[in-house]
């Protein structure tokens, strides 16, 4: 294991996982796993922003009809270069584009800004302890279930996920990945 600033750059190998069968994708690749301070975005950074177009009084002509996000989500050209920008701004020592999500912090599927730059941020998919990208992803799920069934609000929705998201996954989700 080669450690690099902060990330541990770990081989994934099939045969690492004797008896569990083969790894897709797994053999010569290579991984950035980042540590758990890199989860949660930096708040002078990422801050979170809002879509003003989206409401409590809207939600069922906004984000809780079927296929919403598709109509709002910014394009790959935009995402891709800001994800290159923000790596550097972050830091982060793996500048591999494809190692991160350009996340919204306050999703689009609960009225999240779809293009201001405060309320994106480079996520790492893998991070120590399971907090990666993929992991937040259940709790955006979630999060808009609640809201579009009226059982959470949209203003605390939004507030409690841009205040710290790892909270409110062991909130809404569970205590652990």
């Amino acid at each position: 294991m080669k450690i690099a600033s902060g990330f541990a750059l770990i081989a994934f190998c099939a045969t690492a996982f004797a008896g569990s069968g083969p790894v897709p994708d797994a053999a010569g690749r290579y991984s950035a796993v980042a540590p758990i301070e890199n989860a949660r975005p930096k708040a002078q950074l990422t801050p979170g922003a809002t879509d003003p177009r989206v409401r409590q009084d809207n939600i069922r002509e906004t984000i809780c009809v079927r296929g919403y996000t598709k109509t709002v989500r910014p394009d790959r050209e935009y995402t891709s270069a800001l994800k290159r920008k923000q790596i550097a701004q972050y830091g982060y020592a793996d500048r591999r584009l494809s190692d991160y999500e350009e996340d919204h912090l306050i999703p689009l599927e609960i009225g999240g800004s779809p293009d201001d730059p405060r309320n994106l941020w480079p996520q790492p998919y893998h991070v120590i302890g399971g907090w990666g990208a993929h992991t937040k992803d259940r709790l955006e799920n979630r999060l808009h279930r609640l809201v579009c069934r009226g059982k959470l609000d949209l203003a605390t929705a939004q507030r409690e996920i841009a205040q710290d998201w790892i909270a409110a996954y062991k909130k809404y989700v569970a205590d652990t990945p």
